[in-house]
């Protein structure tokens, strides 16, 4: 793609002898014989770079600087400077200048410095998109559901993304609480910061308060060097101490004093170094339980729990099943290139009602199985995996015109439910039927019933 420079110069020779160099390199190049004039052709055309004397009549080098930077396009200046005026050449750096060149010109100095400039405004443009893409993926409003108590966390988010104050998430595991600590994050202040996120229950005790708070070379047996810890690696972003109920008291009364002196203490050191880390902190144990068992600081938990999240469970918010079936079909039909439309009646009652142990965690576990497995556009109970447990209430479900098709239905649910007893096994499934392996093969293709 061609790269448009503008070229702002009173003097003939300079502004003709820049352009000859810039277009032998393949730039496409306009010129001006002062800001007046390359005003109106910023307002006109579309520039990358705009190269600019200083010091011109009608209008100079600064004020062109100025008066660009109130125009709704968006266009990067190299100034052109005399030694003597390189006071004005600083000041037009503050003003929003990339860079300046001092005269006489090298121009493979401003050939190299084009190209420079080129590549860094590519650069910013892809992290500007990078950054609105991870925002997009973590916007809260994208958190599947519409049920009253997942709308409620939708709102506590967006009343806490911009303050400082710390935050506990609660919810059974499988809810989905890193992913609303991400929300939090990638809408706040803090966004610009890293998120940094631990399993405290993850990390042996004896090496916890490293982890997080670093160490200095030698401080103990195997510190072969400096390791700053996961605060620093946070400093200025989110640190995100997942499953905190599982932290010794010891390692609790140093994680309260770095919340409190905002500062950390590296192992082996007697420097303390001061940080601004947000904290968000979860678990799925009920802490003032953990309290009054004596595992668990109040005074920490009251430091952390500055605002609480509740994470409700599947079996609160059952109306949000079918949005989030929809979501891991969809998703998982881009990752293994299938065509599922959507799961039939029987079986999205079946997974609407069934209990999810692991919540969102487990109920994508068997979406993903089920997608694997799936040979039409439409999955079915037949589909399930042989593990899955189907229960009674959606077998004999049955909604038919006449009484061949309801005795049709029934008999395909009879006999999906031996062969989910029997793990699929034909044979164990047709002694149980009291029919021979062939009938059970036959009725099988009658009734749509795909072997595993």
């Amino acid at each position: 793609m061609a790269i448009h420079v503008l070229v702002v110069d009173d003097d003939d020779i300079t502004r003709e002898s820049l352009i000859a160099v810039l277009n032998n390199r393949g730039f496409v190049c306009r010129q001006a014989a002062n800001g007046a004039e390359a005003l109106e052709q910023i307002k006109t055309n579309e520039f990358d770079v705009v190269i600019t004397d200083l010091e011109m009549p009608v209008m100079n080098g600064m004020e062109l600087l100025e008066k660009a930077a109130l125009l709704p396009v968006k266009v990067s200046f190299i100034i052109i400077t005399a030694y003597a005026s390189i006071e004005t050449a600083v000041e037009a750096l503050r003003k929003g200048a990339y860079d300046y060149l001092l005269k006489p010109l090298n121009f493979e100095d401003v050939a190299h410095k084009v190209y420079k400039l080129v590549e860094h405004k590519e650069l910013v443009y892809e992290n500007q998109a990078l950054r609105q893409e991870v925002n997009a993926n973590y916007d809260f409003t994208n958190i599947i559901g519409k049920s009253p108590a997942i709308k409620r966390v939708f709102e506590t988010i967006r009343k806490v993304s911009d303050s400082e104050s710390n935050v506990l998430i609660g919810g059974k595991s499988g809810t989905g609480k890193e992913l609303v600590a991400k929300a939090i994050h990638f809408n706040s202040r803090h966004r610009l910061g890293r998120f940094v996120a631990v399993n405290c229950g993850a990390i042996t005790e004896t090496l916890i308060e490293s982890e997080l708070f670093g160490h200095k070379k030698g401080s103990f047996t195997g510190a072969v060097g400096d390791q700053p810890g996961l605060f620093k690696a946070a400093d200025r972003g989110t640190l995100f101490l997942d499953e905190i109920g599982e932290l010794s008291m010891a390692a609790q009364a140093k994680l309260l004093r770095a919340i409190e002196t905002k500062t950390v203490l590296a192992v082996g050191s007697t420097v303390p170094e001061k940080i601004h880390v947000r904290i968000i902190a979860a678990s799925n144990l009920d802490l003032r339980e953990q309290i009054t068992k004596g595992r668990f600081r109040e005074d920490l938990y009251y430091r952390l729990n500055v605002i609480e999240i509740y994470l409700p469970s599947l079996s609160e918010r059952r109306c949000d099943i079918p949005l989030l079936i929809d979501h891991f079909v969809k998703k998982y039909n881009r990752q293994m290139n299938k065509k599922v439309v959507k799961l039939d009646d029987d079986l999205l009652n079946e997974l609407v009602q069934r209990e999810w142990q692991g919540e969102v965690r487990e109920l994508e576990n068997y979406i993903e199985r089920l997608m694997i497995f799936a040979r039409g556009e439409v999955l079915t109970i037949a589909d399930l995996p042989p593990d899955f447990p189907v229960s009674s209430r959606s077998k004999i479900q049955v909604s038919a015109e006449n009484l061949n098709s309801a005795v049709e239905q029934f008999e395909r649910y009879y006999i999906l439910e031996h062969l989910e007893k029997y793990r699929w096994h034909r044979g164990n499934t047709a002694k149980a039927l009291g029919i021979g392996e062939a009938t059970l093969y036959r009725k099988m293709n009658q009734l749509g019933i795909q072997g595993k």
